[in-house]
């Protein structure tokens, strides 16, 4: 009889572990409290507009190939893709420049921008990639005992940590400039941390963009999740949604099974939880059975921004770019204002995606469906969002109507949505609003962040953002792969 899995919540992560465990022969159920997949890379859709909740582009689609592969499937039956180029276009106070995988196109975009550095360029990435070969393998790993850390890839990575090193101070060996420094470490933003404090380590990111390039998927990055489900089934799964965990079942620390808000008990050989992970041990939990991770600790840690978001449906059609990003005129004071004053910031940064540029299944014809993100505090910053919203609403689609070529965009507006920090933790349970998770501070890496198979809990394993390698889909698909791999090596012995 096939040993049975449970997983809690049809997130990335869940569903890559249900398209990979029930293609391995496991007999796999995923509860979700949402009516349709996806968590936040689901989608929004109304009055034929069509929105990510979250991710909005790509990166390491080879990732992606792959755990479609190992479930038996080839990706590209499933999924469109088309590769961005240029990949986005950053908007300083003074200059704009158009980002691009093509090196050539680069070269000549910094010549024209910031002129002198261009050869630089080369330099940087030849270094980069030394550091991405050597890092990569070790996001690869599992970390689910102290000796797999110290593994020979560790060992021989520790130089390309740039330990003590930011990624804002990385760029200092190869650029000049501030606006160009920033043109290579805004990527921070996707961890949701600052490039003053987020690990040299991670330089790696723009190196992935720029040696790979960034994918768009027709209907957006939420239909990944959407065939993601498919494919699950096929192999297999079962896929319950409107289903919500109240709790955890457990003997002393081992984890049987989950217990349903209409008071059914599910039992599992072994249970994944995909949910967010502060808010899962906080409330999914029984207290006082977890010590390393209570809620009193999970308080303690470090986590990351979060994100005011925008969701409108205009009846124009801007021809603006792909991925618009916006610096604030004072970056600096921005991103302190973010995480380290805990404020709003009246001089934001915002980023505009209008996809329907690219992809005409997003909006009604002559109409475009445009998403806005705008980095804020996390929910420790006690900003009343319910107060606030209104105002900052209205700050942002002013700034954006001032500063780019959106420059009538409210008497356009035929829909409108809003997530706030507040909403991210009470509609999406999401921890302190903190929608990247865990800050990926290297105290909170590798062995030192929640590991696969959870340490304090028997039975129990994690998968998403929240987990081993981190936040990101690329990486929440690899630790689907960690752990379904962990899962199924445990019943081979």
């Amino acid at each position: 009889m096939a040993k049975k899995i449970i997983i809690v919540g049809a997130g990335p992560g869940g569903l890559t572990s249900a398209m990979l465990l029930a293609k391995r022969g496991f007999d796999v159920e995923v509860f979700e409290k949402d009516e349709k997949v996806g968590g936040r890379n689901q989608s929004i859709e109304e009055n034929g507009y069509k929105f990510d909740t979250g991710p909005t582009f790509l990166m390491m689609k080879f990732i992606l190939d792959e755990v479609f592969k190992e479930a038996g499937k080839d990706v590209n039956d499933y999924l469109k893709f088309t590769n961005l180029e240029p990949m986005y276009s950053l908007l300083f106070k003074d200059k704009e420049i158009n980002i691009s995988s093509d090196k050539k196109k680069m070269k000549a975009e910094i010549a024209r921008v910031f002129p002198g550095e261009e050869e630089t360029l080369d330099k940087m990435l030849k270094r980069e990639e030394k550091r991405f070969k050597s890092l990569f393998p070790c996001l690869q790993k599992d970390y689910s005992n102290f000796s797999a850390f110290f593994s020979k890839d560790f060992i021989k990575s520790i130089p390309h940590f740039a330990l003590g090193k930011s990624m804002f101070e990385e760029l200092g060996k190869y650029f000049s400039s501030d606006d160009l420094k920033l043109s290579f470490t805004f990527q921070s933003k996707y961890l949701g941390m600052s490039a003053w404090e987020c690990p040299g380590a991670f330089m790696i990111i723009p190196f992935i963009e720029h040696n790979y390039g960034i994918y768009h998927v027709e209907g957006g990055l939420s239909e990944i999740s959407e065939k993601m489900a498919v494919v699950a089934k096929e192999n297999g799964a079962k896929i319950y949604l409107n289903t919500k965990i109240k709790k955890l079942l457990l003997e002393g620390k081992k984890v049987i099974g989950v217990e349903t808000e209409d008071n059914k008990k599910h039992f599992a050989d072994k249970i994944i939880i995909n949910s967010d992970f502060a808010y899962s041990m906080a409330s999914l939990v029984d207290k006082g059975v977890l010590k390393k991770y209570s809620k009193e600790n999970l308080k303690k840690k470090k986590y990351s921004c979060s994100i005011f978001m925008i969701y409108l449906g205009v009846d124009k059609e801007y021809k603006t770019p792909h991925h618009q990003i916006v610096f604030a005129k004072d970056y600096k004071k921005n991103v302190d204002d973010i995480f380290v004053n805990l404020k709003i910031s009246m001089d934001t940064s915002f980023y505009v995606r209008n996809a329907s540029i690219s992809d005409k299944t997003l909006a009604p014809k002559g109409h475009n469906a445009l998403y806005v993100l705008v980095p804020v505090a996390n929910n420790k910053s006690n900003i009343d969002w319910d107060k606030e919203k209104k105002a900052f609403r209205d700050l942002v689609i002013s700034s954006i109507q001032e500063r780019t070529d959106y420059k009538d965009l409210e008497k356009h507006i035929k829909f409108e949505k809003i997530i706030t920090p507040k909403d991210w933790e009470e509609t999406y349970n999401v921890f302190e609003g903190a929608t990247f998770n865990l800050a990926h501070s290297l105290d909170q890496m590798l062995y030192f962040r929640p590991r696969n198979k959870f340490e304090e809990l028997e039975n129990l394993y994690l998968v998403g953002g929240g987990t081993h390698p981190g936040s990101g889909l690329p990486t929440i698909y690899e630790s689907a792969r960690i752990t379904s791999d962990l899962i199924t090596k445990h019943f081979q012995k």
